[in-house]
């Protein structure tokens, strides 16, 4: 209160002339600090423009943004016309057609107000709201500490004053030291604060040319979303002049990843979906899962029916060999590895770390730097391929063995040669990198996993007993029961189903116990070529592989 009483007192002298001012800013100081206010006002005023100027909502999220654009709208209604008028009909085709292209322009034009929002919108708000008042409260304090030591000067010069006149000369020269010290703590807080805004006042006038910058690329971006438009609708030219080939799906063997997910609107590819939730169906008991090769003609059937998206996969229940060599073929035939060409270094290298923690934590920052989609696709399957060896004293694939025999196809180099030849030179690195992932893979990827991601499967009614020389597809339901969703959820092995909010963590688990009480003697197929593997006898004891805390 006292200083308040102070401060008020010399603003007052100084206002009516009865005290100086101290200036502490400079000339040039002085000049940035008129400039950067009327920079808060034009860039205000161009962001409140920009906003006007936005289609969709601010702050909401991509998928409603889209879902509120007029040009969805329209692509929706043409869309749903080709659907009333069927295939048959030439306009319903180019109603369909066309409203895909108008879906297209929609996205493009979300990408187009997300891109302004986040490279201008946002910045022009940081600037005119955040920055620039920043500095400016920084200008209003520095003024006040300004005052304060204007008036502890005041104060001392009068006390020093006095000091001959004072009947108590002590006391006087004890008052006159009190209000020195104040004065010069004043001084100092006045310096510290000038410096600091100087240093802001001049990082903002040095970077006046970055703010020029957020104008530019506003052009740029509307002559780049112009130019993808424009793309899209010349795009629709070709398909409306060969149906035929607009019409052709591109199997999904064969092409990448992302061109499939994009194309199918699909989280997780087709095929490994597909693959995994039959063998859940059938295959988590069958040994030598993805060891023994199937037969070509069934294996050939299932992959030209994967690759047609057909729905009518009940006959290949019955062949979890089959399907297993088809998830293997789908993962060969990818044109990049689902672990990718650009983090091959950096698997093989955190293969090649002696310390088991810590090859652990290189994997895992390894597995942290795969695309988005990769990612999402490498976590399904390792998740499944976990589940399957939590039955290996059954089915004999322990976690050493599906690295074996699959890791070649999720992992080669991009030099040239053959399959064999990079799996050969591969093998090695790769075991040590998909073992460890899945032994621990609830430390990789903690959260559970819905293999029906998609929801398109449902869970197989017993069937009829087949006769002797039948095989015959083991039930998953009985009489009375429904499906249940959860049944295609992956749990830790320590808890069949996992408490609501409690996060779950593998334990520590020996290569003896995930391999099983047996030796496995294994047959396995990579690139034509057959290779037996011998496994470490159950009597020969392995030290556990501690988990990074």
């Amino acid at each position: 209160m006292k200083k308040q009483f102070n401060r008020m007192k010399q603003l007052a002298n100084q206002t009516v002339g009865r005290a100086e001012k101290t200036e502490v800013l400079s000339d040039d100081l002085l000049q940035i600090e008129r400039r950067m206010e009327l920079v808060r006002l034009v860039s205000h005023n161009a962001h409140k423009r920009l906003v006007t100027c936005l289609q969709g909502h601010i702050g909401t999220e991509a998928e409603k943004r889209h879902k509120k654009l007029p040009l969805t709208a329209l692509s929706q209604a043409m869309q749903d016309g080709g659907s009333q008028l069927g295939e048959e009909s030439l306009i319903g085709k180019m109603m369909d057609v066309c409203g895909e292209a108008e879906s297209r322009l929609a996205s493009e034009l979300m990408q187009h107000e997300v891109q302004l929002v986040r490279d201008i919108l946002e910045p022009l708000n940081q600037l005119a709201e955040v920055d620039i008042p920043n500095i400016l409260r920084q200008r209003k304090q520095l003024a006040k500490l300004v005052l304060d030591y204007d008036s502890a000067r005041a104060r001392w010069l009068q006390a020093s004053k006095s000091i001959h006149f004072s009947t108590n000369y002590q006391a006087t020269v004890a008052k006159v030291e009190t209000l020195k010290d104040e004065m010069d703590e004043a001084l100092n807080k006045v310096e510290m604060c000038k410096d600091q805004l100087s240093a802001d006042m001049y990082n903002f006038s040095s970077k006046e040319g970055d703010y020029a910058r957020y104008y530019v690329i506003l052009v740029e971006a509307q002559a780049d979303y112009h130019r993808r438009s424009l793309a899209a609708l010349e795009g629709v030219l070709p398909t409306i002049q060969a149906q035929n080939d607009s019409w052709m799906e591109k199997p999904a063997y064969g092409t990448a990843l992302e061109e499939h997910l994009k194309r199918s609107n699909r989280e997780i590819a087709l095929p490994l979906e597909a693959c995994v939730m039959m063998l859940l169906e059938t295959g988590m008991k069958e040994e030598g899962l993805f060891r023994i090769a199937a037969g070509a003609s069934k294996l050939k059937k299932l992959k030209a029916a994967l690759d047609c998206s057909t729905s009518q996969l009940e006959e290949f229940y019955s062949d979890p060999h089959a399907v297993a060599g088809a998830l293997k073929s789908y993962l060969r035939e990818l044109p990049e590895p689902l672990m990718t060409f650009a983090l091959y270094d950096e698997w093989t290298q955190a293969s090649n770390v002696s310390d088991p923690d810590r090859r652990l934590q290189a994997l895992w920052v390894a597995c942290d730097g795969l695309p988005k989609n990769h990612k999402a696709n490498f976590r399904y399957l390792v998740k499944f391929l976990a589940k399957l060896a939590q039955d290996s004293e059954v089915n004999k694939m322990t976690p050493s063995n599906i690295a074996i025999v699959l890791g070649p196809n999720l992992l080669w180099s991009k030099t040239e040669g053959t399959l064999a030849e990079m799996a050969a030179a591969t093998s090695v690195h790769v075991v040590a990198i998909i073992e460890p992932i899945i032994q621990h893979a609830d430390w990789f990827f903690p959260d559970d996993v819905d293999f029906n991601v998609s929801g398109m499967f449902v869970a197989m009614t017993p069937e009829p007993d087949p006769g002797p020389f039948e095989r015959r597809r083991p039930g998953s339901l009985v009489e009375g029961d429904t499906p249940r969703k959860d049944r295609y959820l992956s749990y830790p092995r320590s808890s069949p189903c996992p408490s609501p909010g409690l996060s779950i963590y593998p334990r520590t688990l020996t290569r003896q116990e995930s391999r099983g009480a047996a030796a496995v003697s294994a047959l396995y197929v990579v690139a034509d070529e057959s290779i037996t593997v011998k496994e470490t006898p159950a009597g020969e004891q392995e030290q556990p592989m501690p988990l990074p805390s």
